[in-house]
């Protein structure tokens, strides 16, 4: 019962901190030690992970499916809204790529390197910085003025969040905001980029949780992980959108910046 709870709990800690500028993969690092969890369960990461995803997927399907749609639709019908949409998916893609090359080819030589608590915290200090840097940021450009450069920029600064302590949702939309996005497109496309990123993490990750030989035995922590870790996902970015329309990220960085120096002096 007592490890049920700790998948559950978890869960819910993926849930509030992958759409929030927080760092999840930091936070979970840091709860693993406190409950003293010392084996890397990459089946679980991924399993909330996916949880966070469909999450993500809800809350932005009506504009999924309207990309998706559009993306076939201009090789029929080359109109002022399939032309924005399908170059909207190619940025999409393009800002993909460097995370998805730099995933494959460090991930295994970052993880053993940066997976300790003083470059966690490190990590959130530069968390921190960066949100302070860009709170009063007020772009003006819209999804249809996104460029090339715009994607390569931010995809960029999405590498930068496979250390942990660095959050992915929050490096996207920095990146988003030093391009004068204004902050809903910003926003929104720091998640669109997650989306691929996910997708392929958790095909590969679901074909060794279903090779594992105790499968029977994580179906209910899993399950309860996942369903956590999905619910309080949506809550949390729907809550989280209303936030960065209004601005208020330097609270983010108030908490990273606790949370930084906590983490260097106690840990």
């Amino acid at each position: 019962m007592k490890e049920i709870l700790i998948y559950v709990f978890l869960g819910i800690v993926q849930g509030l901190t992958e759409p929030l500028p927080i760092s999840s993969s930091g936070h979970v690092f840091v709860l693993k030690k406190l409950l003293g969890i010392t084996a890397s369960d990459l089946n679980f990461e991924i399993v909330v992970n996916f949880g966070s995803l469909l999450a993500i997927l809800l809350i932005y399907k009506d504009d999924l499916i309207r990309l998706i749609k559009n993306f076939f639709m201009y090789f029929k019908v080359k109109n002022e809204e399939t032309k924005r949409d399908f170059k909207y998916c190619w940025l999409i893609v393009l800002g993909s790529i460097p995370v998805g090359i730099m995933g494959l080819l460090f991930k295994d030589m970052i993880e053993e390197k940066l997976n300790n608590m003083t470059i966690v915290g490190i990590a959130f200090l530069v968390t921190s910085l960066f949100l302070l840097l860009v709170s009063n940021i007020r772009g003006k450009r819209k999804e249809s003025d996104m460029n090339i450069m715009d994607s390569v920029v931010i995809g960029l600064t999405q590498v930068v969040a496979l250390i942990p302590g660095i959050s992915r949702s929050g490096s996207t939309l920095i990146g988003g905001l030093f391009r004068k996005l204004d902050r809903e497109t910003a926003l929104k496309y720091s998640f669109m980029l997650y989306i691929p990123v996910s997708v392929g993490t958790t095909l590969l990750g679901f074909k060794d949780l279903l090779e594992t030989s105790n499968l029977h035995d994580i179906v209910l922590p899993y399950g309860l992980g996942f369903i956590a870790s999905m619910v309080v996902s949506y809550f949390t970015l729907r809550w989280f959108i209303g936030v960065v329309k209004k601005g208020n990220l330097k609270y983010f960085s108030l908490y990273t910046l606790i949370l930084g120096i906590l983490i260097l002096i106690f840990m």
